[in-house]
């Protein structure tokens, strides 16, 4: 790890951090009534003209064609590349929240020609079946039905894309092309033949839309691209700290502004000629922004990062953020928990380093779990940092090795209760980056020891949803706002009836 920057380098630094913190993050709850109001903003301008007589399973039918076009669309502001979206959420709950809306969008979406047809089956089963066929073979229906299969298509092989035989990259670049054809054949579908968005004020709401997805579009792959190139940065070294892990040193090059960012978020990098937004990959900072530049510590773990090791000094780096809310910067009078289970150990340094730049004067704890010695990291810069802060080191691997002087075993609550111990609960913030199993077990247990849901924090490496006391928290929210689009639906069935 390079020394921290001194001099005009810090003060540059410093400015950069000051300005990050200006950037404009909605409140949670805003961002839920935002999410809201444009879901049901197709209802309530539906109900501003008149249509055709319709019952009641029609009028679901079409209100959910309305609800879940709307949410498709949002769907592409809730990937967390928009930090005033996701600024004051986390990557790790927005992300979850994408997750789950996507199949919100796919039931409502698929249901919306079911409920079209279920009066005339009430009637009528045969004439029902011909009915629904007519709707999936139909010319003037066609697009509704591209839009639907891409978006079956995308929801599906997002949930089974571990197990596809596809490079990332690949998936990702499979991804947008679906997502585009999905809201774009929707949007046709519902300008041409839609019940109430053939003409009239909602039918301009969809094109005010699918500008917005454009625009949206253009923001990630075109301005983001510009950026990476007139932007570019330089990997300065690359040094390694464990098995198969290593930290890169990068630096911006001549006429590229300091990065303001907040210790513990994370970037998107691309390496070399492909800097190019599909090609980019997520790292969190493992620096104090008092720092010019910024490291990132990755571990060879799939196609990118397996050559993370032979990039040679020199290579150019396309730099995109900073990212995400895993940070200290609304608890900075707090006694601090460090926790990382074995890569998660990167954003864990950032804090470390930048609260011992800081001077932090409170006491900091901190536990690096891994499964063998072999994977512990940055060994003698957490020892050196005994002699700045107030910090009692737990060193835990859950194999034996000859000469190891740490623990032996998992993070367990006995162990956590002996981190604890001289703490108060209450003025105690815990920090936790590793794998999902190890983030729900350790938040848990710190709940369970006293400290507030507020002051536990945690990022997974694969934005997986846990099961965590924090993460039902979290789904019930996701509920109340899935509540709150079906009582706008039972409140347009009933108002059309």
């Amino acid at each position: 790890m390079p020394e921290i920057g001194k001099g005009s380098d810090r003060k540059e630094a410093e400015a950069a951090r000051s300005e990050v913190r200006q950037g404009l993050r909605l409140p949670v709850g805003l961002v839920a009534m935002l999410y809201l109001l444009v879901c049901l903003a197709p209802l309530a301008l539906a109900l501003m003209r008149s249509a055709a007589p319709a019952v009641t399973w029609e009028i679901a039918a079409a209100g959910l064609g309305l609800i879940g076009l709307a949410a498709m669309a949002v769907q592409f502001v809730t990937s967390g590349r928009f930090e005033v979206i996701s600024g004051r959420l986390g990557i790790d709950r927005v992300m979850a929240f994408h997750k789950t809306a996507a199949w919100w969008v796919l039931l409502a979406l698929l249901v919306h020609p079911l409920a079209n047809v279920m009066p005339t089956y009430q009637a009528d089963p045969a004439l029902a079946q011909e009915r629904l066929i007519a709707y999936l073979t139909l010319p003037q229906y066609r697009t509704g039905v591209i839009g639907l299969a891409a978006l079956a298509v995308l929801v599906l092989g997002s949930a089974l894309r571990n197990r596809l035989p596809l490079r990332y990259e690949a998936w990702r670049g499979a991804h947008v092309i679906l997502a585009i054809v999905a809201v774009g054949g929707g949007l046709h579908h519902a300008v041409t033949v839609g019940r109430f968005s053939a003409e009239g004020v909602l039918h301009d709401y969809w094109w005010a839309i699918g500008a917005a997805v454009a625009a949206v579009m253009l923001t990630l792959y075109g301005w983001r691209w510009a950026r990476l190139r007139t932007r570019p940065w330089r990997l300065a070294s690359v040094e390694q700290r464990a098995d198969r892990m290593w930290e890169l040193d990068i630096q911006p090059a001549e006429g590229t502004p300091p990065l303001g960012y907040r210790a513990g978020q994370f970037v998107w990098i691309t390496a070399g000629r492909r800097r190019f937004p599909l090609f980019d990959h997520p790292f969190s900072i493992a620096d104090s922004p008092t720092r010019p530049g910024l490291s990132l510590i990755i571990k060879e773990a799939g196609d990118f990062t397996n050559h993370i090791g032979d990039l040679a000094p020199g290579t150019p780096m396309g730099i995109d953020g900073p990212y995400g809310h895993f940070t200290l910067e609304d608890h900075r009078d707090d006694a601090v928990l460090l926790i990382a289970g074995g890569v998660g150990i990167a954003p864990i340094m950032g804090l470390l380093r930048d609260l011992r730049a800081r001077g932090h004067d409170r006491p900091v704890r901190l536990a690096h779990a891994v499964g063998t010695v072999q994977n512990l990291a940055c060994l003698d810069e957490i020892a050196a940092a005994e002699a700045d802060l107030d910090l009692r080191p737990l060193l835990l691997s859950e194999t034996e090795a000859p000469g190891f002087a740490g623990e032996v075993g998992r993070l367990d609550r006995a162990r956590l209760t002996e981190m604890m111990e001289g703490l108060d609960p209450q003025r105690t913030t815990a920090m936790i980056c590793g794998p999902g199993p190890m983030v729900t077990a350790v938040a848990d247990q710190l709940l369970a020891l006293g400290l507030p849901m507020d002051r536990v924090m945690y990022e997974r490496f694969d934005y997986s949803e846990g099961a965590s006391r924090l993460d039902i928290r979290m789904r019930r929210r996701f509920l109340m706002l899935g509540s709150g689009l079906l009582v706008g639906l039972l409140g347009f069935v009933a108002a059309m009836g």
